[in-house]
């Protein structure tokens, strides 16, 4: 592959030469933790459940790619989490979840150039449901929080609930959504538009016509197509243009 070349600054690309047509893509896939959101959504309940530094640790590990099982490091991290209340989530929610810059932007330019979205995290359903209404997106995927009766609507037990799909949505599982959404509308990964920033992002970033790494982890930034180094989301519009 080319050697990256910065068109301005922040802005890095590699193996093309921009700008591309939006309009040749159908399909754009974003992660949620620190691309399509502020945080990191893990770290943030811990720190309600009074752990926020050992799991913060664990997070960071897993997402520049030193921990070789990720399911098993979100298992760690969510066994910690045992006895934090539902209403404790929807106070990370409201209080610390903010949409990252450009983010509306992005997604809806790429709507009206017709593209698909689709967003597959690793994070908790309790978040993604909410950024998917919010955004409008069209497919998602993530994990469930297993909850228990309790005071303020429930609490965590500590484990996650087995979907039809399979365990936990990790990289593998980024990946084979990612090509399953592809099948679905009957278009080939390469006309498809990849955005992450952790290492479990690699796999389905691989697979895309364009991957582009958002303020990402430096084993990301090496892979991606575009680096999105400063600034917001929609930044990937000086790269990829709408008309």
């Amino acid at each position: 592959m080319d050697s990256p070349r910065e068109i301005a600054a922040g802005l890095v690309v590699r193996g093309f030469a921009p700008p591309l047509a939006l309009s040749r893509f159908r399909l754009i896939a974003f992660d949620m933790d620190s691309t399509l959101i502020n945080i990191e959504c893990v770290d943030e309940i811990a720190d309600v459940a009074g752990c926020k530094a050992e799991v913060a640790a664990i997070t960071e590990a897993a997402m520049r790619g030193e921990i070789a099982d990720y399911k098993e490091s979100l298992r760690r991290r969510v066994a910690l989490l045992r006895g934090v209340t539902v209403a404790d989530l929807e106070q990370v929610y409201v209080e610390r979840l903010r949409l990252n810059p450009g983010a509306e932007r992005l997604v809806a330019a790429c709507k009206a150039a017709g593209l698909a979205t689709l967003l597959v995290s690793g994070g908790f359903t309790f978040f993604t449901d909410r950024v998917r209404e919010r955004l409008g997106i069209d497919f998602v995927r993530s994990n469930v929080l297993e909850v228990r009766s309790g005071p303020n609507c429930g609490e965590l037990t500590g484990r996650m609930v087995d979907q039809e799909w399979g365990d936990i949505c990790d990289g593998a599982e980024k990946r084979r959504m990612f090509l399953e959404t592809c099948a679905k509308l009957g278009i080939s990964p390469k006309e498809a538009i990849a955005m992450g920033d952790g290492a479990n992002d690699l796999p389905m970033m691989k697979e895309a016509g364009l991957s582009v790494a958002y303020h990402a982890k430096p084993r990301v930034r090496e892979q991606a197509m575009v680096q999105i180094n400063v600034g917001g989301l929609d930044r990937l519009l000086e790269v990829v243009r709408e008309r």
